[in-house]
């Protein structure tokens, strides 16, 4: 997913937020006067103006560039400028810091673990607005991609970057532990009995897993639990972590078994070093977004086959799937109503299959519109990387429900960082599985009830 490492928000930013909010950002302002420059000119005439704040670094920028560029260029009444803002979290605070001024965004880009947040802001304009004003077919979506960002049967944003994660494994190291590397493991159990084989035949450990609290998230998801309570925060607010439940005792005990035994190791947080030790050789199968397959792939290339697989869970778990990740679109409501209505037509741009295929070949993520699939660029980029079919496969057989929906707090980014520290205790013996995770939970919901005052 190319998704980058989440730093805590501090709750008491998140209440000066929300507070200036609903001073700045309450309501939508129409404005019928020409708009204002920085300068304080007046521009009379000429194209309306969209500002695009996104976080997609590296080569990513230049992807959203040419994009933007398309659209500018597919016709003459509105110019899209793109303005790169940092990671998410820089995102978010330079987002914040605009509050009261001229100097914010028409649209943001928000990861995923904000949705709440910027729902309970009350500075955004539901996309269903625009889409049931323009009676825009929401069907062109990947159902399985809008449901995390729909609530109470509205979908608020508009899916941009979307990924899953999928179990990468090494097929020479398969073959030379004796394992069918046709037949990657599918539950918890089949995957200790390969990486125990990989391990035992001195070539390289078996797996390794960052610690990365998405990681955990997905495995709820997968064997069918929710992770706050309240329908995962979507039937109404959530009041309470769930984390400490029988399915997170499940993956952590599960997880340290595997440390334990030597099967896997532990090379800390960051998933670049789970990523390097995979494509070095030195590690069987690791866990990584779906977005990370055409690089691994290249990785490897004249080294090692890489093979894909899906998310693995419990042999006796319930139905489940995986949650999408990554981030989407929000119109913010303090711009005049025909700049909001400009952006609206930008973001319908985006989402055309022309412009999907682009984006996923490019990036790796997964186009968002059906009809993406249909375009020569993604059928023969998909015989290049045939392993992506595992994405494509996996995100179609997830069932929507709550489960897979995806958990909505508005302490998320928080929370993701106490459960990284509660799977750090464990890995490093410093509390059993079941401690460590009655811990976070308690922290979490304290969290969580806290916030929901200030949004009452």
């Amino acid at each position: 997913m190319g998704k980058k490492r989440l730093t805590a928000l501090a709750l008491t930013a998140t209440m000066v937020f929300l507070s200036a909010c609903s001073v700045n950002m309450g309501e939508s302002t129409e404005s019928k006067k020409p708009e204002a420059t920085k300068s304080g000119a007046v521009e009379a005439s000429g194209p309306k103006k969209v500002v695009f704040w996104h976080a997609m670094g590296g080569s990513n920028t230049k992807v959203v560039d040419q994009l933007v560029a398309d659209y500018n260029a597919s016709q003459n009444k509105i110019k899209v400028e793109a303005v790169y803002q940092g990671n998410y979290d820089d995102l978010l605070s330079k987002l914040k810091a605009s509050m009261g001024t001229s100097e914010g965004p028409s649209v943001v880009q928000m990861y995923e673990i904000g949705s709440r947040f910027m729902i309970d802001s009350k500075a955004i304009t539901p996309m269903q607005n625009f889409i049931d004003a323009d009676k825009w077919d929401l069907s062109q979506l990947e159902p399985n991609i809008a449901g995390y960002y729909t609530l109470g049967g509205k979908l608020y944003s508009m899916p941009f970057n979307t990924s899953n994660p999928v179990l990468y494994y090494n097929k020479d190291l398969f073959k030379a532990a004796g394992l069918d590397p046709a037949k990657p493991p599918k539950t918890f159990e089949e995957l200790k009995v390969a990486a125990d084989a990989i391990t035992k035949s001195g070539k390289a450990t078996g797996a390794n897993f960052a610690i990365y609290g998405w990681f955990m998230e997905q495995l709820f998801a997968n064997q069918g639990a929710e992770y706050v309570n309240n329908g995962n925060g979507r039937t109404s607010n959530a009041t309470q972590s769930q984390v400490n439940t029988e399915p997170g005792v499940k993956v952590l005990t599960w997880w340290k078994d595997l440390i334990d035994t030597k099967a896997a190791n532990n090379l800390g947080r960051k998933t670049d070093d789970s990523k390097k030790a995979f494509s070095a050789g030195q590690v069987g199968m690791i866990l990584e977004s779906t977005a990370a397959l055409k690089g691994l792939v290249d990785s490897a290339s004249g080294k090692f086959e890489v093979g894909t697989s899906f998310l693995p869970k419990p042999a006796d778990a319930k139905e489940g799937g995986v949650v999408v990740g990554g981030a989407s679109l929000w119109v913010m409501n303090n711009r005049p109503d025909d700049e909001q209505k400009s952006t609206w037509d930008f973001i319908k741009f985006l989402t055309t299959p022309k412009e999907q295929a682009y984006w996923h070949v490019n990036t790796g993520y997964f186009p968002i519109t059906k009809k993406a699939y249909d375009e020569d660029i993604v059928k023969e980029n998909l015989k290049k990387f045939p392993q992506f079919q595992t994405a494509i496969d996996q995100l179609h057989q997830t069932k929507l429900n709550t489960a897979t929906q995806g958990a909505v707090m508005g302490v998320f980014p928080e929370a993701r960082q106490i459960v990284e520290g509660a799977i750090e205790e464990v890995l490093n013996n410093k509390k059993t599985p079941k401690e460590a995770l009655d811990a976070a939970e308690k922290e979490i919901t304290s969290k969580i009830q806290t916030y929901n005052k200030t949004v009452k």
